[in-house]
């Protein structure tokens, strides 16, 4: 069960980062690079803005 948990976790993270990733900088290459960080990207755009 928990590693269903941590494995929807990491693709809705990796999800969530791709799409702010492109909305703000409209770019492919930065959505693919923000998507392998994921979560620290996420974290950092929330704080940033």
């Amino acid at each position: 069960m928990l590693k269903g948990v941590v494995r929807s976790g990491i693709s809705f993270g990796s999800a969530l980062a791709i799409v702010i990733s492109y909305t703000a900088h409209e770019s492919v290459l930065w959505a693919i690079i923000h998507g392998i960080f994921s979560w620290l990207y996420v974290i950092y755009f929330v704080l940033t803005r």
